[in-house]
């Protein structure tokens, strides 16, 4: 059995922000397979599971996310290696994705929550959405919603990460990797 987890925050407010990347890619590969919900409020978020598929959107805000994961990963007693966290990356470009096993969180506080919780041997699916040219600007940059035209820009790489992490459950890193990584676009 494979975990899918899109990282990003509950709520309206957040819903088309940089740091909900991972929650509209899971939301991508909602779209294109026959799922059902599974509510158990341990669970700390949305959970569906198609065949041996579990997608998860933890919504314990990002900061927390670790406690959704691993509380999925413990009791369908997932390995390390079958779970898969897509998440935003402000060290790639717009648009940019690539891929990696463990390595160190970024400072992504989304990331470091779950390795604390679970470790860092899972996979990652990395969205890049850039950076501000401030660094007193993170928060504010990672929280704010993408503008049209970036919506626009990003939506056929959305439907390329969310194809990539379903190929990422019956297929090697480095050949996903060779097929779908990609450099930013110029939006």
């Amino acid at each position: 059995m494979h975990l899918i987890v899109g990282l990003g925050n509950p709520g309206e407010r957040y819903k088309l922000t940089r740091h909900n990347i991972g929650f509209l890619v899971v939301d991508e590969i909602l779209n294109n397979l026959q799922t059902t919900p599974i509510n158990k409020k341990d669970f700390q978020g949305e959970l569906y599971k198609s065949n041996d598929l579990l997608l998860l959107k933890p919504l314990t805000f990002m900061n927390l996310s670790g406690k959704s994961v691993a509380a999925v990963k413990n009791f369908y007693k997932i390995d390390l290696h079958n779970i898969i966290v897509i998440h935003d990356d402000l060290d790639l470009s717009l648009g940019a994705l690539r891929f990696k096993i463990g390595g160190s969180s970024g400072g992504h506080n989304g990331l470091k929550s779950i390795d604390q919780m679970c470790g860092q041997g899972y996979v990652r699916v990395r969205f890049g959405i850039g950076r501000p040219q401030n660094k007193s600007e993170v928060v504010n940059f990672v929280l704010s919603p993408f503008s049209q035209k970036e919506l626009e820009c990003i939506e056929p790489v959305i439907k390329k990460a969310a194809e990539a992490t379903l190929e990422l459950t019956k297929k090697p890193l480095q050949e996903v990797s060779s097929r779908y990584s990609q450099k930013g676009l110029s939006c």
